[in-house]
């Protein structure tokens, strides 16, 4: 894999909402002029909320369908296409990396990118010209997913931007369609700011125990899970830490950060 030393890529952590996400008036704005900020990577490697197996795997390394993983919603969400090219490379690249740490990767080849990966890219790189890899959250341990970022990290200096992609707070039932927030995601969305902030990584990953009403903020952890793959890779890069985008939508915190 050819190695580009002339930008470290920055490690991104993003809520990804729904698929209606793509009609705000406001978010795929925000996606847009932060990919244009950043170095145009060589390929995407993107852990998503949406895809959890264990040992780790890779998704297809050729354009195939995107998996719609969402039902109920209407045909125009389901006749989305995203052809972004296949990463192969980085395919064995991150086969490597991870192997050579003892960890063993499936190939998943048929798997195209499901909607935690697609719609955040849609607004990012509408052209669909930036390869991507999907790899899947092997555990939901957020200190096992810390060391999985940590042995990714070397890709940051070969082009790669590596994405985690979940929500900073995920209760459906907190969805409100007038514009409230429920004080728990509001209390728990600055809690992990000030934690962020503040660098207090041992507090993060005992979010469990240290947050505010953790488990009404997140009654499954995965859509928070993402952000520990990013704090590993961008470890050595937290005191860059940086918001990108804030606030809320339809009640959910979509707090959005940048390592380096």
């Amino acid at each position: 894999m050819t190695t580009y030393r002339a930008h470290r890529m920055p490690v991104l952590y993003l809520s990804h909402g729904a698929p209606p996400l793509t009609d705000d008036p406001i978010w795929p704005g925000q996606l847009a002029a932060w990919s244009a900020r950043l170095p145009k990577p060589k390929a995407v490697l993107m852990i998503s909320a949406h895809w959890e197996e264990a040992p780790i795997a890779i998704g297809a390394t050729e354009t195939v369908p995107l998996t719609y993983d969402f039902s109920g919603f209407p045909q125009r969400y389901y006749d989305v296409h995203y052809p972004a090219p296949g990463a192969p490379e980085l395919a064995a690249r991150v086969r490597k990396l991870m192997r050579g740490h003892g960890s063993p990767v499936r190939d998943v080849p048929g798997r195209g990118l499901d909607h935690g990966a697609y719609v955040p890219m849609t607004q990012m790189y509408p052209a669909a010209d930036v390869p991507v890899l999907q790899m899947s959250l092997p555990t939901l341990d957020p200190r096992a997913l810390m060391t999985v970022g940590r042995k990714l990290a070397p890709i940051r200096d070969e082009g790669v931007l590596i994405v985690g992609s979940g929500f900073f707070t995920h209760n459906l039932r907190a969805l409100t369609g007038d514009g409230s927030v429920h004080p728990v995601m509001a209390e728990f969305d600055d809690w992990g700011q000030r934690a962020l902030a503040a660098g207090d990584i041992d507090t993060l990953l005992d979010f469990e125990n240290k947050a505010p009403a953790p488990h009404l903020a997140h009654p499954r952890t995965e859509h928070f899970a993402p952000l520990f793959v990013a704090l590993g890779a961008g470890e050595s890069d937290l005191a860059t830490y940086r918001t990108v985008i804030d606030d809320f939508w339809h009640g959910l915190a979509k707090r959005s950060i940048q390592l380096g």
